[in-house]
């Protein structure tokens, strides 16, 4: 084996993929590592979900709607694994993680940025989430690329706009399969990513309590509370009631 040959662990840099766990209490605590590698890997799913919802976003404004669903299809996959990864941290008992919740300084999940940049490419744009993302300095570059883009709502409704149909149209007739499948897609995404919201607060209180702040000083499950309710599709979930209306 010769040192360029490409293999399983230089492949995937593992190596240096694994020497990234860097516990910060002292002694290290048996469970920290846990709680990194959940994040971590969370992070590595973001990614991948980013990386997806651009591939989305480039067919949804290319008029494809069967490419849509072929990119929309590994999106919910992607969300309904990042969502599960989160029942290891159930494992995880509020007296230990105060053990060592001293040490991770002003670190908070509030500060992801691909996290964000998936809020912002689904569809947040209102004032209060514009705020959160300047408390903790500019807005990061990779955020303002997908604030600058339309939302996903913006680019389905363009799509119906080029094929020449209305939401209700879709619904009301079997003439456009693809495009309701697709709209249901959509709001697939937008519950998957509530579940994990909820899931979160759920979590959160879990571990550290209702009533307590989250890391770094934020407000912990009191403003992931307010997120839950966030609609990324209200087009979609609108155009529902006005079949049960009169």
């Amino acid at each position: 084996m010769n040192d360029d040959e490409v293999t399983y662990p230089k492949y995937l840099a593992l190596d240096e993929l694994l020497s990234l766990q860097r516990l910060k209490s002292e002694p290290e605590h048996p469970d920290e590592l846990l709680f990194i590698v959940v994040h971590q890997a969370s992070e590595l799913w973001f990614k991948l979900i980013l990386h997806e919802l651009g591939a989305l976003s480039a067919r949804l404004t290319g008029h494809d709607p069967f490419g849509a669903l072929t990119s929309l299809k590994r999106v919910n996959a992607l969300v309904r694994i990042v969502t599960s990864q989160l029942t290891a941290l159930e494992t995880l008992p509020p007296q230990r993680f105060a053990q060592f919740r001293g040490y991770l300084g002003t670190s908070s999940g509030s500060q992801s940025v691909q996290f964000r940049a998936i809020e912002a490419i689904s569809g947040l744009r209102d004032q209060h989430f514009l705020n959160v993302l300047q408390e903790h300095g500019p807005i990061p570059p990779l955020i303002q690329e997908a604030l600058e883009h339309p939302p996903l709502q913006h680019q389905f409704n363009q799509l119906l706009e080029h094929r020449g149909v209305t939401l209700e149209q879709i619904y009301s007739g079997e003439d456009h399969p693809e495009l309701q499948m697709l709209a249901e897609g959509l709001l697939e995404y937008e519950q998957g990513f509530s579940m994990w919201r909820f899931l979160h607060v759920q979590l959160v209180e879990r571990i550290i309590g209702p009533s307590t702040g989250g890391t770094g000083g934020t407000l912990g499950s009191k403003y992931l509370q307010r997120t839950v309710s966030q609609r990324f599709f209200p087009d979609l979930w609108a155009v529902r009631s006005k079949f049960f209306k009169g």
